[in-house]
């Protein structure tokens, strides 16, 4: 499969100073000879040492270049925070592949395109997750990929025409091949590996390309700037599948040599017996993982003293929660903005004020750079609301499939991000609003454009539109606001949920409040004022208190 990318000559040389220009697998290759029997991971099923993954990751990239995978192709995988996770994604790299993590919770309508648009060759489900059969959904979907040629299931249940992961990781792929055979693999570090879809404003989700350069980067910033080393425990529950588990989870344990603790299923009790059995070092995620860590019943009888590090981004952290965090955990609390096309740009220091964590989302990593303009492009004074622009090494090479659409989100190389900031005297942005229409549930964007796509199929909505509803604990909720169509019923949250179901919209997605309106706020030229159903909304929620 060909990629166009934004990685013309001049770019290629702009960054090329910044950019790592290895990749994963070399990563991999001197940890194992550093650490070859230090536990690299450790999940609710399975632990490795670095030799033991190493040599699984071999076993299975021959097993799949056995099943017609090659440098190019689309490797798909489904899964939740598993090793099996990690394992493939280094498998797939090993052959020059691209990965393409999928979400858990993503149902027909998200899967049915997302692997149909990347092409993909294979699929790894589970057979099962959290009651949910993976294979009976793959089963339906599957005559609309006409590029898929294998499925590869994890667990007991497999159905006709799909395969056991089991004979990628049990059978000796190495007697049929070998490593030399791998090695022969050239790989450029400026070759797509990654196709991550974001959550889709526009009505459609986009495949945002990255490098083994770029990836490699946004790791290395974070580094830097936290000074993590190989003597670091990493503890992950971020799905696997958005950045941040991907980068900071999957990634970034095997490029320090560090060990990592991953959970499959967010459980704030396991992570406090975690920090204190495993001695972890470092974790980040969503608002809502700090949250309920801090009001965990006990959290003072754990021993939590090797905690360093809880990195927050996707949303701000409200400054009760700081003042209650610091009081029962040992750990820094940082606050930090990014986005799937470029990781994590911003982050607070380790030192800053609780008037910056709470006030800000940080200030630049490493040599990444970040300024707000006006509407003619110009620099805004500090502290002035703008657009947010940003760049750097770590920036995404181009939307899959849309060339046209990637170059017209960028000025020169700069990358413009959609949102709208200030960026104070001493550089740190504080994220004001998103150009994109995009509601953040606990770090979890919810495609606005989208839901309100779906809706508008059903036969007895006029108009409807998706709003944000404040929330204590996630930041935000998803309250829709629809008007009926002449003589029909004002529609029911039950008969939502059933419609929003019946279409394969993912749970997750779905709106968590109705009201049924007559009309809408309008300007005049007749556009929905959604500021003022948010107001209304947030109005209202108060009132109701």
């Amino acid at each position: 499969m060909k990629f166009e990318t934004i990685l013309t000559e001049s770019y290629k040389q702009a960054f090329a100073k910044d950019w790592p220009n290895r990749t994963i697998v070399s990563a991999l290759k001197e940890r194992v000879a550093q650490f070859p029997d230090k536990t690299a991971m450790v999940d609710r099923h399975s632990s490795y040492t670095y030799r033991q993954f190493s040599d699984a990751v071999d076993r299975v990239a021959l097993g799949l270049k056995a099943h017609g995978v090659q440098a190019g192709d689309v490797v798909s995988f489904q899964l939740p925070n598993w090793n099996e996770f990690v394992l493939l994604h280094f498998a797939t790299t090993r052959l020059g592949a691209i990965s393409n993590p999928l979400i858990p919770i993503y149902r027909d309508r998200e899967i049915g395109y997302m692997v149909k648009e990347a092409s993909s060759k294979v699929l790894v489900i589970p057979d099962t997750f959290r009651g949910f059969d993976y294979t009976e959904m793959v089963a339906r979907l599957r005559p609309e990929w006409p590029a898929l040629e294998q499925v590869f299931v994890i667990g007991e249940h497999v159905p006709e025409g799909m395969l056991p992961f089991s004979r990628l990781t049990d059978e000796p792929w190495e007697e049929r091949g070998s490593r030399a055979d791998l090695d022969n693999i050239e790989i450029d570090p400026n070759d797509v590996t990654e196709i991550v879809f974001t959550s889709g404003t526009t009505g459609l989700p986009k495949g945002v390309m990255h490098t083994h350069n770029t990836l490699g980067s946004t790791n290395d910033v974070m580094v830097e700037r936290l000074g993590l080393t190989s003597d670091d425990v990493i503890f992950m529950a971020s799905t696997f599948a958005h950045q941040t588990g991907f980068l900071y989870g999957v990634r970034m344990p095997i490029e320090l040599g560090a060990t990592a603790i991953y959970q499959d299923v967010w459980n704030p009790r396991e992570m406090a017996e975690r920090i204190q059995n495993d001695k972890v070092t470092f974790t980040m995620g969503a608002t809502p993982f700090l949250y309920d860590l801090v009001q965990l019943e006990g959290i003072e009888n754990y021993d939590l003293s090797s905690f360093k590090y809880f990195v927050s981004a996707g949303a701000p952290i409200p400054r009760p929660l700081v003042r209650q965090a610091y009081e029962k955990l040992p750990c820094k609390i940082l606050s930090g903005w990014g986005q799937s096309e470029n990781g994590l740009v911003t982050v607070t220091m380790p030192n800053d004020t609780i008037d910056k964590l709470t006030n800000t989302d940080g200030c630049p990593l490493g040599n990444l750079q970040v300024k707000t303009v006006d509407d003619a492009g110009n620099p805004c004074p500090p502290n002035v609301e703008g657009d947010l622009w940003a760049r750097g090494a770590t920036m995404f090479v181009g939307y899959l499939n849309n060339y046209a659409y990637t170059v017209s989100q960028f000025q020169g190389d700069w990358f413009v991000t959609g949102d709208r900031a200030t960026i104070d005297e001493d550089g740190y942005i504080r994220i004001t609003g998103r150009l994109k229409d995009t509601i953040i549930r606990g770090g979890e964007n919810i495609p606005v454009a989208y839901i309100e796509n779906v809706m508008h199929e059903h036969p007895d909505i006029a108009v409807a539109q998706v709003v944000a509803m404040p929330d204590p604990r996630l930041q935000e909720r998803a309250c829709a606001f629809v008007s009926m169509k002449p003589g029909r019923k004002p529609l029911t949250m039950e008969a939502l949920r059933a419609f929003l179901q019946e279409k394969g919209v993912t749970r997750q997605y779905w709106p968590e409040r109705l009201e049924v309106v007559e009309e809408f706020p309008r300007t005049p030229s007749g556009k929905v004022q959604k500021f003022k159903l948010r107001e209304m909304i947030a109005e209202k929620l108060q009132a109701e208190q």
